[in-house]
């Protein structure tokens, strides 16, 4: 395979797999809406799943307590209780909140990934590993743009 029709499989397949989700959300939003309220790097992360710069994001060094939220739909996603320094440059906790994130399975860079959504709008998140700390060895590796921080 040339490396025009893997980029092109890639865009249908991103595509076609973001046509498929849009309907399975409680907030659902045109394009137009999406592109309105988010930043342009908020919408390239949230509806493209696209990836923010390592390193870029304040809420990587966060410490205070509070909550992040979904930057497209502000459900709550993971408590601050649950954040640490990953060192990997993205903000990263080791738990989400209840019934706050959904996952997909992600094969866009020839490897497979777990994929994090926004369980109510269906946002791109970031992704998990399971090369986090105890108690459940899981590293939800989440782009700072896709989230709000409320402090407590």
């Amino acid at each position: 395979m040339d490396r025009r029709t893997f980029t092109i499989g890639l865009l249908l397949g991103a595509t076609s797999y973001a046509a498929t989700r849009v309907a399975a959300f409680e907030v659902s939003k045109s394009v137009a809406a999406w592109k309105a309220q988010l930043s342009p790097a908020a919408f390239h992360v949230l509806r493209e799943e696209g990836t923010e710069q390592p390193f870029s994001s304040p809420l990587d060094f966060n410490t205070r307590k509070g909550t992040y939220s979904c930057a497209g739909c502000a459900l709550p996603n993971f408590s601050s209780d649950t954040k640490y320094d990953s060192r990997t440059g993205w903000p990263s906790f080791w738990k989400p909140l209840p019934n706050a994130v959904e996952t997909s399975r992600d094969t866009s860079l020839g490897v497979e990934r777990v994929e994090v959504h926004c369980r109510r709008c269906g946002g791109h998140l970031g992704h998990v590993f399971e090369d986090g700390p105890r108690p459940t060895g899981l590293r939800y590796c989440m782009n700072g743009v896709a989230l709000s921080f409320k402090a407590a």
